[in-house]
């Protein structure tokens, strides 16, 4: 399935210039990101040229409208059913979205249709349309039949297709003396450390005790045990540094496509990428949506109430309320070490970049966050699967 998707990033949409086409969009650092996250597909002006985004777009919305629609919220709370409703809504949003953005980006590029008009940009955007319903179909295949998350794995493989060409911009900059070989083992000490940060951050996760009574039924006893109650430092994963990204760039996107040279030169300086400003925005709006996503997949009444249901409570807390308080302080403490962990990894790869003068590393924090985190899930997968059939880890 991955080969079959690195091969649809080479599918041209037709009716478009691809030369004109990267003459319209060079220079501009979110399609730069883009391209990335898209394995090359956006500036081959491929058929799966957005990706997997809208997907992922619709997906949490649907998640912030669960908290917010009490059908939704009841759909989430039947089981497999429910879950299955919410992702059929998920699947016509999704197509709602990526007809939307093809539509705009069709317009965007109109001076690189080879025959402009009304017709063409109608079959551009269904083209598009359907390359990303295509790469739904095809990440919700390798869920179903293989191991971990199809969409994670398809953006693993996009980001992963690239590094032979980082390596090879690195062996350029170096042929012609734009940089030396100190910069290079600068940058792959930094990577490294990030690497191995990210590791850790992404396995750590304060454990809080849960002592559950015994139970007498019949001539069973049940419960008695003690177990604990897992919270992860960084359980927003890599949503919020997207959403942040996302929201910082659009301003940069709106005046790129409808201003003027001295208006852009302008927001360049000040508001850029690498600016103080730009850089302290993208701090705070970090933290912001990683306390935020976190409120939103983790409610700590329903855990607390999960507990005292199954006649558990935490040693030293009364159930209910009390314990409710206190896996939210627990949580917000925790979510701050996670915010700022998210934040220093996204802004590292600026002061790198500043020190090696290799250009176009600015992605590599966000990269490297999804790249360790899907390895390190989809190993988990297979770790689960070997154990559960040969009670046997590949893992000593």
């Amino acid at each position: 399935m991955i080969l079959v998707y690195r091969v649809a990033a080479h599918i041209p949409v037709p009716g478009i210039d691809p030369e004109v086409f990267r003459q319209l969009m060079e220079g501009h650092q979110l399609l730069g990101f883009f391209d990335i996250i898209t394995g090359g597909a956006f500036m081959n002006v491929s058929v799966v040229a957005m990706g997997v985004f809208p997907y992922i777009n619709a997906l949490i919305i649907i998640q912030l409208l669960t908290v917010v629609i009490p059908k939704l919220e009841q759909l989430a709370k039947e089981g497999e059913e429910g879950r299955r409703k919410i992702t059929q809504y998920t699947r016509y949003f999704t197509v709602v979205i990526a007809f939307v953005q093809a539509i705009a980006l069709s317009f965007f590029i109109r001076n690189a249709f080879e025959n402009p008009g009304l017709l063409s940009y109608l079959a551009v955007a269904i083209t598009l349309t359907a390359g990303t319903i295509f790469l739904m179909w095809l990440g919700e295949r390798i869920t179903e039949k293989g191991i971990g998350n199809g969409i994670s794995i398809l953006i693993f493989a996009a980001i992963v297709a690239g590094i032979p060409g980082a390596i090879i911009n690195i062996a350029e900059l170096l042929a012609v003396g734009a940089i030396n070989v100190l910069n290079v083992i600068f940058f792959l000490i930094i990577g490294l450390a990030v690497v191995v940060g990210i590791v850790i951050i992404h396995q750590a996760q304060r454990r809080i005790p849960v002592q559950y009574t015994k139970r007498v039924i019949g001539r069973r006893v049940y419960g008695g045990q003690t177990t604990h109650l897992p919270i992860k430092v960084n359980q927003a994963g890599v949503i919020p540094v997207i959403f942040a990204s996302s929201v910082l760039i659009f301003p940069e996107t709106i005046i790129h496509w409808f201003g003027g040279p001295g208006l852009q030169q302008w927001f360049s300086s000040y508001f850029g990428f690498g600016t103080p400003i730009n850089t302290i925005i993208f701090v705070l709006l970090i933290i912001g949506f990683t306390y935020f996503y976190t409120a939103i997949i983790m409610n700590p009444v329903d855990m607390a109430d999960n507990i005292k249901r199954n006649g558990g409570f935490i040693p030293g807390i009364r159930p209910g309320r009390p314990t409710a308080e206190y896996i939210a302080k627990v949580m917000s403490r925790i979510t701050l070490a996670g915010a700022v962990f998210l934040a220093l990894i996204a802004v590292i790869p600026f002061f790198v970049m500043a020190a090696t003068q290799i250009p176009g590393i600015w992605i590599g924090g966000v990269c490297a966050l999804i790249v360790v985190g899907v390895a390190l899930d989809t190993m988990r997968h297979m770790e689960s699967h070997l154990l559960m059939r040969s009670y046997k880890g590949f893992i000593k």
